[in-house]
């Protein structure tokens, strides 16, 4: 079966790009670096993208290019028995986080159009949670599903449909061709219209104000740690699919480089934006900047929407470039989640990637209805929070494990030495095979000591059970099956790249 190609290294390079930056940028970081210590934290920060970030993508991108493979077809050439472990990630990110994701992307969609007549009115709060998502009394409170969420849901998982369908190069290519710099151009307008507003300079010292004493703090540490892992998305098999796609004489090691610092300056530039918008609104209403930031959705949803309403005629044009350039960021993300699972389905199965792309763009529709509810926020809090904090770390923490002690680590690391200008020394076979196990280990530690000391948002056990835990042990065991079923293609009889040195 021959393998589906990129264009280009800048395809690839921007396809990348294009699953690592998605809507955790532009609200998550600005508000993480906020909370942490300003300034301050960019020190963690910088220290986990170079001694964690950086060495992991490295390995995704070198499982991927070495063994030539999706993540089940990866795992499997390095031996039989761990299959399993390229299925799991690909099927709670497929059936997991693409599936709230998109409904998240929906949001967007829809408040684009509300940005044309400023629909949020007055009170931006009130209108996001008991107007627009009509919020219930918790997760077992569904009640109805509400149509223009269940309408942008539709808008988002056709444009996947319609993209993934064109193929790598046709398809998931072209459209980040277009996604990336389209993103960049939006971010930059807002960034600087921003920065001339009354007040924004109080926003970006609120932002980066550095409070080193923060950084005593372990926590902050484990955050920085934490968000690095997630931005880049590691542990989803998706970077390990991209790289399959590329060509022999690949610079990995130098692409993998160029990934992760363009994701991390995304980060950090669109922070200046968010703050900036924070100061315009804290000088116009004479309010500390620090009552004004709200965690992640409420940033994105509800500070920025009652913002937008306070630049006057400009607010419409504005909120219309902020919302789009959401959408923008959230669709190129979902489309590498879905783009991953196909190929991995396409290297063992090989079912036709229409037909493929048609059954999985509906079920995933249909997945995200739950989320489209009255209770869909609790649900999505719920599901996210697993696998964010237990499904990606022990999968990035079983990878290390596996390609470090089950696998020559060697191969690989030679293998891309001799594919890349950057050369890679015996450091890095250390670097995934202790200090990355040990350093997820406590992230997943600490998270599960907080866990049981405390159910989660005070939700019932029931709830975290039936909804988050279930997610992670149902696509467990579900992975084990996948693994075991037969291949109906030679994929998994040929060889690496590094077999042949």
């Amino acid at each position: 079966m021959k393998r589906s190609m990129w264009g280009s290294r800048v395809g690839f390079i921007l396809a990348a790009i294009g699953s690592a930056v998605g809507l955790g940028n532009i609200w998550r970081f600005p508000y993480l670096a906020y909370e942490n210590g300003g300034g301050a934290f960019l020190i963690p920060y910088l220290v986990a993208l170079f001694t964690a970030g950086i060495p992991l993508l490295i390995l995704e991108f070198g499982i991927g290019h070495e063994r030539i493979g999706s993540a089940p077809l990866a795992f499997r050439k390095m031996e039989k028995k761990w299959e399993w472990l390229g299925w799991w990630p690909l099927l709670f990110t497929m059936f997991g986080i693409v599936l709230y994701y998109s409904v998240v992307i929906a949001w967007c969609i829809d408040f684009l159009f509300y940005s044309v007549n400023l629909a949020w009115g007055q009170n931006s709060e009130a209108f996001f949670f008991q107007q627009f998502l009509q919020i219930s009394d918790g997760p077992t409170d569904i009640n109805t599903i509400r149509t223009p969420i269940l309408f942008g849901l539709l808008a988002v998982w056709l444009i996947t449909w319609f993209i993934i369908m064109r193929g790598v190069s046709k398809g998931v290519e072209l459209a980040n061709r277009v996604f990336m710099p389209l993103l960049l151009i939006l971010s930059v307008v807002l960034v600087f219209w921003s920065l001339n507003l009354e007040g924004s300079m109080n926003g970006i010292t609120a932002y980066l104000k550095p409070d080193f004493a923060r950084l005593a703090d372990p926590m902050v540490w484990v955050g920085a740690y934490g968000q690095i892992f997630f931005t880049l998305s590691l542990g989803f098999g998706i970077m390990i699919t991209y790289a399959s796609y590329m060509p022999h004489n690949s610079n990995m090691t130098g692409s993998a480089l160029i990934t992760a610092l363009v994701n991390s300056g995304f980060s950090l530039f669109s922070g200046f934006g968010v703050f900036a918008i924070l100061g315009f609104m804290s000088a116009s209403q004479n309010v500390p900047v620090d009552e004004l930031v709200k965690q992640s959705i409420g940033l994105a949803f509800v500070v920025y929407p009652q913002g937008i309403s306070m630049l006057g005629d400009y607010g419409p044009i504005f909120g219309f470039l902020f919302f789009l350039s959401l959408t923008v960021a959230g669709v190129s993300s979902a489309i590498s989640i879905v783009e991953a699972f196909v190929s991995g389905v396409e290297d063992k199965f090989a079912i036709d990637r229409k037909k493929l792309a048609t059954v999985l763009c509906f079920m995933g529709f249909a997945g995200g209805i739950v989320f489209t509810t009255n209770g869909g926020l609790f649900w999505l809090d719920i599901v996210d929070h697993f696998i964010n904090n237990y499904g990606l770390v022990l999968a990035g923490i079983l990878e290390c494990i596996v390609v470090g002690w089950f696998f020559d680590i060697d191969k690989i690391r030679k293998h891309l030495n001799n594919v890349s200008k950057i050369q890679l020394g015996p450091w890095w076979n250390w670097v995934i095979k202790l200090f990355l196990p040990i350093s997820l280990a406590v992230i997943l530690l600490n998270q599960l000591v907080v866990e049981l000391t405390a159910p989660y948002e005070g939700y019932s056990w029931a709830s975290l059970i039936g909804i988050g835990w279930s997610w992670i042990v149902i696509t467990f065991l579900v992975a084990f099956i996948l693994a075991a079923r037969p291949w109906r293609t030679e994929n998994h009889l040929e060889k690496g790249r590094g077999d042949e040195l």
